[in-house]
């Protein structure tokens, strides 16, 4: 982008943070209108990405027709920047989580990891049911406003991990890195291996692998919105330490290299960068999601898919025991092995599918995403 542009959209922020909404939105619609070149992420109304989803399971009629996921309201720009004022990226304050169940025999460890790129605390979910053997890793990377106790109660991760004999880590992300605890994902220094929040939270796997009794070949990575878009960049940046992703409501690698186009991609939907071979990975996105726009998902599954070839696409609706309906959308590998599923719940929005409620951002009518997720999980291996 130019020097105008830029200058003009850093003085939006800052009226939009002062809370001038009108003087905010006259001076980005002079900007996009304007013989200024504006950013790629800045996406006008008339540009919004919507998902596309065609049913090919073997069963269907050659000649069905497939109903198109509905097209969601948006927010005008006013309304939009109104958001950004109050709440940030993304959500309303996260209310104070309920206390953590720990069976016998569990841990919940509170630990810290401290490197050249910084140092970020974090908590490690030891269950009382360990297999003689080094266990999965999970690491679980909360959205905005949230904390890992909230997250880990939201999610219910951890009876989970007592099922399957899994540690999860919950890294925390404090206010000092980001007014609303999001993760940075919109900004270059943190979109990349070996730099900023990428390789402090590849330095807390280095130590848990060093500490305890973790798999090395069974790490994997998963988030929710800013949470989510932190967990593609993992993947992406670190396909040797991560055997695959979970994205809960979050956005491409690449798709925002600022604030305002990080609210203008979540508003309106990106593709992302092109970039090299990524670890397989699943998505789930809410419909009638607001705050992160549904064409954003299909966007990541585009960008694990760019580099594989010889899948099989398969496509299944269902309802879950809550009563949300959902599409689900397979591309396996010749051996029968989910290399990238996308996982559409209608009418869900902005909120991790079969949360626990007594967590922030649940949708406990959804079907379970953490079952899912750590089912895709244990089919893969660094």
């Amino acid at each position: 982008m130019n020097t105008s542009f830029a200058q003009g959209m850093a003085r939006a922020t800052e009226l939009t943070q002062a809370g001038k909404l009108d003087e905010a939105t006259a001076l980005i619609q002079s900007l996009l209108h304007s013989g200024a070149v504006a950013p790629k992420a800045a996406i006008t109304d008339g540009d919004v990405l919507e998902g596309k989803f065609t049913r090919l399971d073997r069963a269907a009629p050659h000649n069905a027709r497939t109903p198109r996921t509905p097209r969601q309201p948006r927010k005008s720009l006013k309304e939009t920047l109104r958001d950004i004022a109050s709440r940030g990226v993304p959500g309303q304050g996260a209310r104070m989580p309920a206390q953590v169940d720990l069976p016998d025999g569990a841990q919940f460890l509170s630990l810290a990891h401290a490197g050249p790129q910084g140092s970020r605390d974090y908590r490690l979910y030891i269950p009382a049911n360990r297999p003689g053997c080094d266990m999965p890793l999970i690491i679980m990377l909360h959205g905005c406003t949230q904390s890992p106790e909230d997250f880990a109660i939201g999610t219910g991760m951890n009876a989970l991990a007592e099922e399957f004999g899994c540690l999860i880590a919950y890294p925390a992300q404090p206010g000092g890195a980001n007014a609303q605890k999001c993760w940075n994902w919109f900004r270059p220094e943190d979109q990349g291996r070996g730099r900023g929040e990428p390789a402090v939270i590849a330095g807390i796997v280095a130590d848990i692998l060093r500490d305890h009794p973790a798999d090395a070949g069974r790490v994997y990575v998963a988030g929710l919105s800013a949470g989510g878009a932190a967990a593609a960049i993992m993947g992406a940046a670190y396909p040797e330490i991560f055997a695959a992703a979970g994205v809960h409501s979050g956005l491409p690698v690449g798709s925002a290299q600022d604030v305002p186009s990080a609210f203008a991609v979540m508003r309106s939907g990106s593709d992302g960068t092109r970039m090299g071979p990524s670890v397989p990975v699943i998505v789930f996105h809410g419909s009638a999601d607001a705050t992160v726009h549904p064409g954003n998902g299909t966007a990541v599954v585009a960008q694990a898919l760019r580099a594989q070839s010889g899948l099989t696409q398969t496509s299944a609706s269902g309802r879950s025991a809550g009563g949300r309906s959902y599409r689900q959308t397979r591309h396996d590998d010749a051996s029968g092995r989910s290399i990238a599923e996308h996982w559409v719940i209608d009418g869900a929005g902005h909120a991790w599918a079969g949360g626990d409620a007594r967590g922030s951002y649940t949708d406990p009518t959804g079907p379970d995403a953490s079952r899912e997720m750590l089912r895709f999980f244990l089919q893969h291996r660094e």
